[in-house]
């Protein structure tokens, strides 16, 4: 594949990335003024986030690098956001178009079905639904212009408290379609070459079985490299049901804000997938920058950013040491694997952390406000 067209879907990426954070901003401030903090959260201090996804997502050196290196990442990330802005946007065909290609390019988004239904079925993140029952909203003057657009807004239970069973179908029937569409593409084109077990088998099965140990940023080329053979097929389902055990819980405690979530097991899936790379983080860090307004007060961010800028200058040191000069060593490099994966693993932790004490913020407000 080469640069020109890797720049055209990371541009059209950054595009859609925009369109997402400006639909997540204006809802952001009309589910403020249904709760009635508009006079807490002012328009000045909201920041343009879609803007900010945007320029994150392009300027990333992550992102360059992944350009410059005739990777296929922006292709499946392209795809992944397609999805998300689908969903964003309520439009189910389109949302079950990315999700089936990402899936079928990549496997692990398969994982973003639960966002996308959320997105669909509830709309776009909001505060806990629970303070937009009627018994919470505020009482306004039908004489008023601007309380009857208010008002317009408070009336609106598919977007706040009923769940929109409608989209979540037809995104399904569009998705059945899509994927029998796919898969008549593949038969087509593979037929001389084995059929569809065969390109399963070289696809999705390469990708579960971890067969090339190839040096790379995550962590399981180390580890599959030094343990038995008898406990290999163990530790793969280990490594695999890993990411399944942890999209429950978090869909429990995150289903009211999707997009989110969407972030989250992004970034879950790009530490324990079996061959990451940069343009894993390139995506999940813009998702990450949609809601710079809710995570202001997140913890360790400069820490987190000297962390990534120290993993990205050591890695391919140590990399060339190892591999080309053969004076270093393979636990140096996997040292900096570990220490990438520890970040991740603090960033989702602190951003979770973070958008939870947003969430009860907004609670305690709006028990002071109606009090």
């Amino acid at each position: 594949m080469d640069c020109q067209t890797i720049s055209y879907a990371d541009f059209i990426s950054a595009i859609l990335i925009r369109a997402t954070g400006r639909m997540l901003e204006i809802s952001h401030v009309q589910k403020l003024k249904s709760l009635g903090l508009e006079k807490l959260f002012q328009d000045k201090d909201i920041l343009p986030s879609g803007d900010i996804a945007a320029l994150v997502y392009l300027w990333n050196p992550f992102t360059m690098v992944t350009c410059v290196g005739f990777n296929t990442s922006p292709v499946d990330n392209l795809f992944v956001i397609l999805s998300l802005y689908g969903a964003s946007a309520g439009l189910p065909p389109l949302a079950a178009f990315g999700w089936v290609v990402a899936t079928h390019l990549s496997l692990y988004p398969l994982v973003l079905v639960i966002p996308v239904i959320f997105l669909l079925g509830y709309g776009l993140d909001a505060p806990p639904r629970k303070l937009f029952l009627p018994s919470n909203l505020q009482i306004v003057d039908e004489k008023s212009v601007e309380h009857d657009v208010h008002k317009t807004l408070l009336n609106k239970p598919t977007e706040t408290s009923f769940f929109c069973w409608r989209r979540v179908i037809f995104f399904f029937c569009w998705a059945c379609i899509w994927i029998t569409y796919v898969l008549f593409l593949c038969a087509s084109s593979v037929r001389e070459y084995g059929g569809l077990g065969e390109m399963f088998n070289r696809t999705y099965g390469f990708i579960l079985s971890v067969k090339d140990l190839s040096p790379n940023i995550g962590v399981m080329w180390y580890f599959f490299a030094e343990v038995f053979d008898f406990f290999r097929s163990f530790f793969l389902i280990v490594f695999h049901v890993n990411i399944l055990f942890m999209i429950l819980p978090l869909a429990i405690r995150l289903y009211h804000r999707p997009c989110f979530l969407a972030f989250v097991y992004l970034a879950i899936s790009s530490m324990l997938k079996s061959y990451p790379s940069v343009g894993d983080s390139a995506l999940y860090l813009s998702l990450l920058a949609l809601f710079v307004n809710e995570l202001a007060e997140m913890k360790f961010s400069f820490f987190l950013f000297c962390g990534y800028v120290g993993i990205s200058l050591l890695s391919p040191v140590m990399h060339n040491l190892w591999i080309w000069r053969g004076t270093g060593n393979a636990n140096f490099y996997f040292a900096t694997a570990m220490a990438y994966a520890c970040f991740q693993i603090i960033l989702v932790v602190e951003s979770v952390s973070t958008m939870l004490n947003y969430d009860r913020k907004v609670r305690k407000l709006c028990k002071t406000t109606k009090t």
